[in-house]
Parts: structure tokens; sequence; C-alpha cells
């Protein structure tokens, strides 16, 4: 047999091809030339003057008026100065680095392996999992642009990236891109960081504060060391992670450093209403950007209410080392008059009512009977009071105690385990999730059995705002905190529109209503009884006595405290039908008591607003967003 050739003939092709394409290049450089081109003329924004950006970076003055008019806080009015590059700690500028753009000295504005990979992964998971922008698109976007995600928006972020590394050295683009970022909290750049939560400059971060600080990149606002201090560390150790991978340091210092995470400085001054006050500035620079003028912000807070839950926190909790609160006071319309993060602000930023997601054990039962009576039960009937046991778990009352037949109004007065599960069983978890989401509450929820005495964690922000319904009708008027926000033009960025919406018919809503006046009348809320009219609602505590809640309205108000352990260690001996209930009653007496629901008259919902002419269609979407965010979530 003849062997066959392995002659040259077969490459000819393939070398002809080649050929054909490097003929066919020149041509191809032109036509992508040409797209270029007509993509800068038609995308191209305003190109501003570079050294302009290395001005002065005064932070403008933000203003938080109470709603009786008084200075409740100001911020950023004297601003943090410009820094330049080598005021900046080494080890937080190689943090940055590592995790946002681990190629930024190499890349000319895009990193094309980046993008490529993080494409990849986007259309792997179906959906947006990673990013691919460089500092030099984030910079572009945070100094030029909309929050927009449009394509048109996306092309200029990259026509200025191209413009920034044409001008500007990388380490000018670093020097700009420090001082510029946004790090939660209301701080622009890492000096303004770095001072807000230790307490020191920049160039003095150390290693585990480094690494908090480039984290906050991700999300920093919900990243945020004063609105969950264990999740910005849990980030933290991600870039420790990401900084041994590009060996900026060694196994052993991210190992260190873990085991000695950041802790926040200690906060100045006796600010009145400070975890408010943060929250408030968290959710503007989120959705209305940095200021570059003066702004006045006009709040719902009462500061009388104010001193008020903060001195029943302190009265209360006097002889309770280690244990701490929050409580959120919304008035009749979902205006926030008070709220309490915790007992010491000065000491602790972290905001338990916004962001402390903890169990509220009976206290959500309210929702398992609400989808009861929806499913045609009412207060009287009759249910047996036995053990229960549903996929191996089994529903118990504390200490094994039995009461026999009781009236579902009964039941919820003295919060009777089994039949808060039996309840749940026969509706449906998926209905009582459902009906509690409806209501207002905004965390997972998982419906499983043990959902009817309250494992799913919630923030009290949220469950109080869930309770409103019963006392208003069965409206619901999601919870807000800022009326409105002008600049120094008195020019209007955001106005407050009133938002409602029938969530429960009005008889079910006033069936759970006498049910829930029952429970302070006769039942587990009996220390939270008022001595001028008649209040409302349901004590709360978990396992081993781990958190302790009582939520509940009288007159216009509907108040939410919980008390607990940061660690979650037990309280032995504390219930929601002490300590949170007695705090309760001690702010609920201070509330106006002529003011009752009946007299009130419910606003109607108010379309969205018109776009004004003038602004442009990005800014009258944001102004839109924000508007859902302060004003009708949760």
């Amino acid at each position: 047999m003849a062997k066959r050739s392995n002659g040259k003939a077969p490459a000819k092709p393939r070398r002809g091809l080649v050929r054909r394409l490097v003929r066919l290049l020149p041509a191809l450089l032109v036509a992508s030339l040409v797209v270029w081109v007509g993509l800068f003329v038609a995308y191209a924004p305003e190109l501003p003057d570079t050294d302009a950006l290395f001005n002065d970076a005064r932070q403008a003055r933000v203003t938080l008026i109470a709603a009786d008019g008084t200075v409740l806080a100001e911020r950023g009015a004297s601003g943090t100065a410009f820094v330049q590059l080598g005021e900046v700690s080494s080890t937080l500028r190689d943090a940055v680095i590592a995790t946002e753009d681990r190629r930024f000295y190499s890349h000319f504005g895009l990193d094309v392996r980046g993008a490529l990979r993080a494409l990849v992964s986007n259309l792997r998971a179906g959906g947006v999992v990673a990013g691919g922008s460089t500092l030099t698109q984030q910079l572009a976007k945070n100094l030029f642009l909309t929050p927009d995600r449009s394509l048109r928006r996306k092309i200029q972020e990259l026509i200025l990236a191209f413009w920034l590394e044409a001008r500007l050295s990388k380490d000018e683009i670093l020097e700009l891109y420090l001082n510029r970022v946004y790090l939660g909290a209301g701080a622009y750049g890492v000096e303004a960081a770095a001072q807000r939560y230790f307490g020191k400059p920049a160039a003095r971060v150390d290693l585990a504060e480094a690494a908090l600080l480039a984290g906050l990149l991700q999300a920093p606002s919900r990243l945020a060391p004063t609105v969950d201090l264990d999740r910005a560390n849990r980030r933290a150790s991600t870039v420790l992670r990401l900084m041994v991978e590009t060996g900026k340091i060694t196994a052993e210092e991210a190992a260190s450093a873990r085991a000695a995470p950041a802790r926040l400085a200690p906060a100045g001054g006796s600010e009145l209403a400070g975890h408010f006050v943060d929250w408030v500035l968290d959710g503007l620079t989120e959705h209305l950007g940095k200021p570059e003028t003066d702004w006045v912000v006009r709040t719902t807070l009462d500061p009388r209410l104010q001193r008020v839950a903060e001195a029943a926190v302190a009265d209360q909790l006097r002889d309770q080392p280690g244990i701490e609160a929050a409580v959120v006071l919304l008035d009749a319309n979902g205006a926030i008059r008070a709220m309490v993060g915790g007992r010491a602000y000065r000491r602790d930023r972290f905001n338990r009512a916004s962001a402390g997601h903890r169990q509220p054990g009976s206290a959500f039962k309210p929702f398992v009977y609400l989808a009861a009576l929806e499913d045609g039960h009412g207060p009287a009937d009759v249910v047996e009071d036995l053990p229960l046991t549903v996929d191996g778990w089994t529903a118990r009352n504390p200490g094994g105690k039995r009461y026999g037949n009781v009236t579902l109004d009964e039941a919820l007065a003295l919060s009777i385990n089994t039949v808060a599960v039996r309840l749940g069983q026969e509706v449906g978890m998926a209905k009582v999730a459902e009906r509690a989401r409806l209501l207002g509450i905004g965390s997972e929820l998982r419906p499983v059995p043990s959902l009817a005495l309250g494992t799913s964690e919630v923030t009290p922000l949220e469950l109080t705002a869930a309770y409103q319904p019963f006392a208003l009708e069965g409206v619901r008027r999601p919870p807000f905190g800022v009326e409105r926000v002008t600049d120094a033009a008195a020019g209007e960025l955001y106005a407050h529109r009133a938002v409602e919406a029938q969530v429960v018919a009005p008889e079910t809503a006033r069936q759970m209503r006498n049910m829930l006046g029952n429970v302070v009348r006769r039942g587990t809320g009996r220390a939270a009884a008022l001595p001028d009219r008649q209040g409302f609602g349901k004590t709360g505590t978990t396992q081993d006595n781990r958190d302790a809640w009582f939520v509940g309205f009288a007159g216009a108000y509907t108040l939410g405290v919980w008390v607990g352990r940061d660690d979650n260690r037990p309280m032995p001996g504390v219930s929601g039908a002490d300590l949170p209930a007695r705090i309760w009653r001690e702010v609920m007496v201070e509330t106006a008591p002529g003011e009752v629901l009946a007299g009130l008259a419910l606003p109607q919902a108010k379309p969205a607003p018109a776009r004004r002419e003038g602004d442009s269609y990005v800014l009258h979407t944001v102004k839109s967003w924000f508007d859902r965010v302060l004003g009708a979530t949760n």
C-alpha cells in the first residue's frame, strides 16, 4: 500500500487564508476606526478640564432638619482636603487594586481579559454576577456620568476612560479614584472614610482597616461598617485573600489581619438620633449621589419623642450590661418619629433598628392569624391545644404547658405555640409568608413549619411597619424618614409622596386589632397597658430568650421594640413581656393621647410626579427611584 504523502500541499489553504486576512486587515482597521469615530461623535459627553479634577475636594454641607424645624445634624461642612497619592497608605492602595482592578497598571483603560471573563461568568449564571469595569472606567462613571445602565452610558464611560488614560498618568488616575469614590456613611474618598470609620488619616490605616475600606467598593451603602460591621469584615476577609493571590501580602499576614479585624472608632459628640442620621444620609447618597452644593434635608424625626425613646432604653437597660435595644416609632402616615439603633451611638454606630436581622419569635404570629382569618376562621373558633409534629419537628408550648380547648382569640392572647403552628399548617406556610410580605416584611421568609413561631429573621423597622395595617383599617403606608431635600438655591431635589395600599380587608383588620387588644388587656402584653387609652400589640420571645420583642400601636402611633445581645447569647429571665413591653409603654405614654385613629383622614395615594421641564430623563428616573426607596419600601 502506498504511503500517504506528508508534503506541504495541505498547508496551502491555511496559508492562503492567512494571506487574505492580512490583506483585509487595513480595511478592518479603517472600518473599526470609522465605527469608533462615529460612536465618539454620537455619544461622547463634554470633556472637562482635567486640571479642575485635582482641586480641593471639599464635601458640601448637608443640614438635616427635624420635624419641629430645629437642626438635627450637619455633615460634611468642613470637608476633607484632596490628598496626594503618597498620603494614602500603600497597603490601602494595594488592597484597592487587588480587589477592583489587578491589571490596572498594564491596561489602557479597558481590561479585555477581565471584560471577557466577566461576560462568560454572567452568561453562565444567566444574570449579572461579575463586573469587568476597570478603575479608570469606574472613575469616569463617578466623575461625569449618571447611574443609568444603558448602552449609551456604557459607551460614554469607555470613551471617558480612554480620554482619562490619554491625559493622565496611572498614578494620577488612582489618586483621583481614591479621592472621589463613595465609601458609605456619607464619606467620599479614602481620607474621609478613614476619618469617619477609624478616626485616623488614610496614611495610617492598617491592613485590616485597608481591607475593610477596599471591600466597601462593592456595595458601600450595604456593606458600610456603620450598617453591619460583621458583614463588612467578612467582605474584608475576601479582600485579604485577593491580596494574597496578587502577592501583595503573605498568607500569614492575611491570617493575622483576620484574627484582629477592623473596629470602628467611637463617634464624637453627643448627637441626637445618630443612627437615624446615618440611615438618612446613606439613603440620600445612594440615590441622589454626591451633593455638589449644600443641601437641606427636612426629616420626619420628632426630637422630643426621640429623647423619650433614648431615655426609655437607657432607663430600662441601666442594670442590664451587654444587652442592646432597638426602637422604631411611626406615626399614622408612616413617618419615622423616633429611631434608636442601640443604647450608645457614640460607642457603637451599628443601627439595629434598620439593619439588625433577628428572629421575631411570637411577634410574628399575627401574620399567621391574619392568614387564618382570611381563610374563613373566626376569633371565636375553638381549637384544641395539642402537641404537633410536622416533618420530624415538634411544636410545644414553653414548659410543656397544655391549655385544652381555646378560641383563636385566647390562643393569640396567651401566645400558644401549638395553635399557631396548627393554623399555619391549615392555611399553608407559603400563604403566611405571602401575607407578611404584603404587609411590609422585606427579609427572606422560609415557608417552613417553624416560621409560624418566628424563626425567619427580620429587622425592627420592617416588623414595626408590617403591624401598621392592623391599626389603619388594613391600609399600608410604607415608612419614610425624609420629607424634602433642597439645594443651596432652594431647588427641590426630592419631595415625599404619600403612597398607600389596601392590603387587608377593613373588617379583617378590625378583627386583628381586637385580638391584639386582648393581648394587652388579659394576655402576655399586660405590662404594656397604657393609663389613658387602649394599647394593641404582641410580645415575642425566641428560643433560650435570645430575642425579646414588643410591637404594637395606640392612638396614632405604631411602636416596635427589640431587646437582645449582639452575640446572640441567651438573656435568662428576659422576655417580650417585660423589658420590651416596659420600654414600649414608657415611650407610648409620651405620644399625644388625643390623636386617635378614628379621626384620621386617610390621604389618597398620589400618582408618580410628572416629569418637570428641564429634568433629564435620568434625573426624573433617579427622583422616582429615590422616592420609592425612602418613601415606599419595607
